[in-house]
């Protein structure tokens, strides 16, 4: 049994970047709490988000990527499922905060007369209502690691920067770490590292009144030392808290290896006065060897309408790689673009050993998502249907097993004939857009020899939903009887939740999200049965 670390009071580690945006602060926040928790101490993550959205539940992929759901139900920004995949955390509503979020709790309060009558400012009550969500958040853990999402200068950061400022004056410097994630770019025309932007950035932070305590310094080329020295001199950190962040080489789980040997995790304790003992037996290790050297090697086809994105599928994506590392198996993810697949589903998918369609909304794509699924029903492929890829599932059932001539979704033909997927009767009464899905965690009770059940090894689980459709009760005697099987339900409320089809190798379509719930040390176990399908497919081939 582990020891864990023992400490006084809570320790606080803020995350801010600079230089430009998407330099990999949650990634570097989550690796981080990963290495924190291997020695010993409990952690918790939390995001603040600097835009005015109440939550990201509303944005277009193309705006902000994809939407992460907590056990709460709370929609989320994608950091989140990096924290929930690293650490061991389940997070909730809690760990996200949005000035949308902010200043709707400042004004409610100010309309319910809260501030008697004072004038309501930024400074002291929209940084009060940040701080709240620091103090509230760190209850009950060792350590808090909050990212602060933008670029150190953004005006809407400000206030989030500000209230860290004046958090740390409160519990300590002691108790703090500042850590500053930014950009050493290579220009190639000098062929040299810069380091003049990081200056720049850091001056930002310093005019705020905050001196970072490290600098992770993301970089397609090695640090120098002479590198390292400069930015320690003209950033006023310590050498050794200059930490090189390089490009990782094939995962996203190399990153707790590297920083371990820049031992940012040893730094980061020093500076908080903590001793927990480094422990020998770093489970990154093996994930990253796997990964790199794996033994089997299987094709999935992921088809949807935002192929074009890299974060919209993003925890689609991990989870198919987790499922490799159960199977000790690499994952070369093809993306395919469900408009294209319609012409030629052949030249597409063949030579595939699995394919994955996964959730989405509006009509775009839909006909060539239920090609892809009638392919891979026909030619005996693996396949997993998430959201609304189970939705395609019932109704290319429909059509081409059972006979349900246009059979289809309410949510992309009012009027078909055979509505076998339809919104929930409560979901008909709904006007607004934000947190009115079908959102969070919901049990799940399997059924005996199916798929699902030996998949899982348990009667009943409980999974993430972000949905307004669902599967008609009204077709399920029908579709049951042309050999859609019914292997998962909501006991509560007999919502059909996992369909299969008999006799296939493996097909599975689910209502909900297990994207959400997978992690590397502890592959979901659907993702999990999906691969070794795959690698029993390739094998006959």
């Amino acid at each position: 049994m582990r020891r864990r670390a023992s400490i006084p009071g809570v320790k606080y580690i803020f995350i801010t970047g600079g230089v430009v945006s998407s330099l990999g602060k949650g990634l570097t926040a989550a690796a981080l709490g990963a290495l924190l928790e291997h020695r010993g101490l409990s952690v918790r993550l939390q995001k603040f988000d600097p835009y005015l959205n109440v939550d990201p539940g509303t944005m277009n992929p193309y705006q902000h990527g994809e939407v992460y759901v907590l056990d709460d139900g709370a929609e989320t920004d994608l950091d989140l499922g990096h924290y929930e995949r690293f650490t061991s955390s389940t997070l909730t509503r809690l760990n996200n905060l949005t000035s949308g979020q902010v200043y709707e709790s400042v004004i409610q309060k100010e309309r319910r007369g809260d501030y008697l009558g004072m004038t309501v400012q930024v400074i002291p009550h929209v940084t009060n209502e940040i701080k709240e969500r620091l103090y509230s958040a760190g209850k009950g853990v060792d350590v808090l690691v909050t990212e602060i999402g933008g670029t150190v200068g953004d005006i809407e950061g400000l206030p989030f920067i500000e209230a860290m400022r004046q958090f740390a004056l409160e519990v300590g410097r002691q108790n703090i770490v500042f850590i500053h994630v930014t950009l050493i770019p290579f220009l190639a025309a000098a062929g040299e590292l810069k380091t003049k932007p990081t200056q720049q950035s850091v001056a930002k932070l310093r005019e705020i009144g905050i001196q970072p305590d490290v600098l992770v310094c993301r970089s397609e080329k090695p640090l120098s030392a002479d590198i390292r020295q400069k930015l320690s001199l003209f950033c006023n950190v310590p050498v050794r808290a200059v930490i090189e962040e390089l490009d990782v080489e094939s995962s996203i789980y190399e990153l707790p290896v590297m920083l371990a040997n820049e031992s940012l995790d040893d730094i980061v304790l020093d500076m908080l006065h903590v001793d927990a003992p480094r422990r020998p037996d770093n489970p990154w290790r093996e994930i990253v060897r796997k990964l790199k050297s794996p033994a089997h090697r299987v094709d999935i086809g992921v088809v949807g309408k935002y192929i074009e994105l890299q974060d919209a599928y993003k925890s689609v994506y991990e989870s198919l790689t987790h499922g490799g590392i159960a199977h000790d198996c690499g994952v070369n993810i093809i993306r395919l673009d469900a408009e294209a697949i319609e012409a030629n589903p052949e030249a597409a998918l063949r030579g595939l050993d699995g394919i994955v369609v996964p959730g989405g909304f509006g009509s775009r794509g839909i006909e060539g998502k239920i090609t892809a699924v009638r392919y891979a029903r026909e030619h005996g492929l693996p396949y997993f249907g998430l959201c609304l890829g189970m939705q395609m599932a019932v109704i290319e059932f429909a059509r081409n097993v059972a006979g349900l001539a246009n059979a289809n979704t309410t949510e992309v033909d009012p009027k078909t004939p055979h509505p076998v997927i339809d919104i929930m009767a409560e979901q008909k009464e709904v006007t607004e857009k934000g947190a009115t899905m079908r959102l969070g965690s919901y049990d799940c009770k399997l059924v005996e020899g199916t798929l699902s059940r030996q998949a899982y090894g348990a009667e009943l689980v409980r999974e993430r939903h972000r949905h307004r459709y669902e599967f008609n009760n009204d077709y399920r005697e029908k579709l049951t009887k042309a050999g859609l099987r019914i292997s998962g339900i909501n006991p509560g409320r007999n919502l059909v939740e996992i369909v299969e089809v008999a006799g296939h190798p493996w097909f599975v379509g689910v209502q909900f999200h297990p994207e959400f719930q997978s992690k590397p040390t502890r592959p979901h176990p659907l993702f999990a049965a999906f691969i070794g399908a795959a690698v029993l497919h390739r094998e006959k081939k």
